[in-house]
């Protein structure tokens, strides 16, 4: 099974509970009268669109190089982790709004409905899946080094930490009594606040790479330090990298004695090129200037 089909199985994995946890959920909140449920819900409903928008993307980023694409397509996976992000911002944003809405009737006077044992246990049922989830996509996310799969892999966690925030105060309006109601929609709010969290270092890292934001410091120095450790080459500078969906671009410059054959300096930058790939896989893009010590 190759890398596309690994993410398409564990993305289709995720798919089939979000949609189970999605009709339990909206039956739950509804019957159960709880609004944090329902915000549980769409949480739930987001996570199946995300699922969607990997399922296509990644099909993209697959894809070869071909003349319109010269780098490949991998930056369609960073633009399913951006399209993620956005999507996280707009859910973060509705629940949190009906949430603030709910409290702030509550101390107009207005008497809010307790929630029903229904909408607890659907919180207990969906942190235990939800977790389950997150903790196999994101051992393969890491295993095939997939931005847009790690994406949603938090995305699955910060379901399950939802859906604790949901367990918090669904309890605590069912169990302390109707003047702790409240607890239920300062919970929603909670839930959003963790959406709004989550869906902010999705885009920062999504934005980062589709604005070719350079790779860690750490690695452009492992990168500085294993070339300069290649025999004969001297002064490795004007480094340049970036990200190309699962796979880096590196440009850099090296010095080496003027006097050597084309030949010779060919492949030297050759076995650089091997190096580097060695470490960083065989896609990685790599460019090598040869100049001659001053």
């Amino acid at each position: 099974m190759n890398r596309t089909q690994e993410i398409f199985k564990v993305t289709i994995i995720g798919s089939v509970v979000n949609v189970l946890l999605l009709v339990m959920k909206f039956v739950a909140g509804v019957l159960g009268h709880s609004s944090a449920m329902i915000a549980d819900a769409v949480h739930s409903l987001s996570d199946f669109l995300t699922d969607v928008v990997v399922l296509v993307f990644v099909k993209i980023s697959g894809k070869p190089k071909d003349k319109s694409h010269e780098y490949g397509h991998g930056k369609f996976e960073t633009l399913a982790l951006t399209i993620i992000g956005l999507v996280l911002v707009v859910v973060a944003l509705g629940i949190i709004s009906n949430g603030v809405v709910k409290i702030d009737d509550f101390f107009d006077g207005e008497e809010l409905e307790a929630p029903g044992m229904l909408a607890l246990w659907a919180a207990v049922v969906s942190i235990v899946l939800k977790e389950a989830v997150y903790r196999y996509s994101i051992i393969k996310a890491r295993k095939l080094d997939s931005q847009a799969l790690e994406a949603n892999a938090w995305h699955h966690r910060s379901d399950a930490l939802s859906s604790i925030g949901t367990l918090i105060g669904v309890g605590g309006a069912i169990f302390l009594g109707q003047k702790w109601v409240i607890l239920d929609p300062i919970a929603s709010v909670i839930v959003g606040v963790f959406i709004g969290k989550v869906a902010f270092d999705l885009l920062k890292n999504g934005v980062g790479d589709l604005t070719d934001k350079a790779l860690p410091e750490s690695v452009e120095q492992e990168i500085l330090k294993m070339v300069s450790e290649v025999e004969n080459v001297g002064n490795p500078h004007n480094l340049k990298t970036r990200r190309v969906g699962n796979h880096y671009a590196i440009e850099l410059h090296i010095k080496m004695d003027g006097n050597i054959t084309l030949m010779e300096a060919h492949d030297k930058a050759t076995e650089i090129e091997n190096l580097l790939r060695s470490k960083y896989g065989k896609e990685t893009h790599i460019g090598v200037h040869v100049e001659p010590f001053d």
